[in-house]
């Protein structure tokens, strides 16, 4: 080997670990993916003299990163998937008749672990000018400065994912403490000797669009509340929190359950233009005539037991809020509860958990507990026991949310 051959051997050599030394130092100061890909289109092109340089890299579907030096905008017209994906090694193209990819000499995939990451296309090759060249036979280069590049800013990209889900998680926490003020504490529910309240509250998601509410009217009546916004997740809390600041404000002693209703309607109709709904349970009782004045809005009907084996599920009412511009009827229904009557309202995530036999929870097993179950707490606690035995390893797929009531 001569003298010079070896000098140019020891430059490319050095110019090798310098452009790769250069790459790393960029990502170690974090530049951003447009300044790490102008220095790889440096090195490529003027240092190099590569004439074409069109990268492809994946990010949950096939993009072009770079494309320099390119005249026309043919290689828009390359699909990786039917034009590239087929290259397993560092092919020369300018043997091949391939019409997509006319215009370019080589094309250099890159793999990890024998699943593609890139491909990088190079045309205008010039293997005569003096210093670096002849840079055909170092196209492993390319491969390795290449894969760090696009690992590089696959990196930042989930970096920046995992940032952005952080932040996300924070704000979800954040809105799931806020929705948990606006619904009441089991500790804090009556249980006196007029009534005891008991409630679970489970939402699929951080937040969800379950609701249930208990509130005095007076020192003697009370209103309490079950409701399930149709949707799931951060549009059906919303609408959900929009739903509770109404009921409150809306629901006073002299106000007719039916005038609630309309009032309840024309809001939620307002608010979502028709798109959502809510299915609600509203009640009205009276503590010292011992009744429960009570309008079902497309809710699953609530189990009453009056204490002497006897079932009624209440079904009195009208159409889901929201579902119609108006509510022509509204038909409220009246229970006169006896002492130790029980009634449990739930929303359809309860009873209509499956098993993996796609078979429903049903109601037959709250009918059985709410006569043998000493308290209603009990009772909820182990209808939620039977719900998880029940389903075996079916994940939930909607928010559970239970107010139990025994007067």
């Amino acid at each position: 080997m001569t003298e010079k051959a070896s000098l140019k051997r020891l430059q490319l050599s050095n110019f090798k670990l310098e452009a790769l030394l250069s790459i790393t130092l960029s990502i170690n100061e974090n530049l951003s993916t447009q300044a790490l890909l102008q220095k790889y289109e440096k090195i490529i092109r003027d240092d190099l003299g590569i004439g074409k340089v069109v990268l492809f890299s994946y990010n949950k579907q096939w993009q072009c990163l770079l494309a320099s030096g390119i005249t026309d905008d043919n290689y828009l017209n390359i699909h990786v998937e039917t034009d590239l994906l087929p290259f397993r090694e560092i092919t020369n193209l300018t043997t091949m008749n391939h019409p997509k990819l006319k215009g370019f000499d080589v094309i250099i995939p890159v793999f990890h672990k024998s699943i593609p990451l890139a491909y990088l296309l190079l045309g205008d090759i010039e293997e005569e000018r003096d210093g670096i060249s002849p840079v055909i036979k170092h196209l492993n280069f390319f491969q390795t400065l290449t894969n760090i590049l696009v690992v590089a800013i696959e990196n930042k990209r989930l970096y920046a994912e995992n940032i952005q889900q952080e932040s996300l998680r924070k704000e979800l926490d954040l809105a799931r403490q806020m929705q948990s003020l606006l619904i009441p504490n089991p500790n804090d529910l009556p249980h006196n000797e007029h009534i005891k309240v008991s409630s679970y509250y489970q939402p699929h998601y951080e937040v969800g669009g379950d609701y249930y509410d208990f509130f005095y009217l007076n020192h003697r009546e009370v209103g309490f509340c079950i409701a399930d916004v149709s949707g799931k997740g951060i549009s059906a809390a919303l609408l959900m929190s929009n739903f509770q600041a109404s009921l409150r404000a809306l629901f006073t002693d002299d106000i007719s359950l039916e005038k609630l209703i309309h009032r309840l309607n024309s809001i939620i109709n307002n608010n979502t233009k028709g798109e959502r709904y809510i299915t609600a349970f509203i009640a009205k009782y009276h503590i010292d005539t011992r009744t429960i004045y009570y309008v079902n809005a497309g809710h699953v009907p609530p189990l009453f037991f009056n204490g002497t084996l006897k079932f009624q599920y209440l079904k009195n009412g009208c159409a889901g809020l929201g579902m119609l511009p108006e509510l022509t009827h509204i038909n409220v229904g009246t229970i006169v509860t006896k002492p130790q009557s029980r009634l449990v309202c739930y929303t359809d995530g309860l009873v209509e958990m499956e098993n993996d036999k796609k078979e429903e929870f049903g109601t037959s097993f709250l009918e059985q507990a709410i006569v043998n179950e000493k308290s209603i707490e009990l009772f909820i606690w182990k209808v939620i026991q039977q719900v998880n035995t029940f389903r075996g390893k079916t994940p939930f797929f909607d928010d559970i949310s239970m107010l139990c009531l025994e007067f």
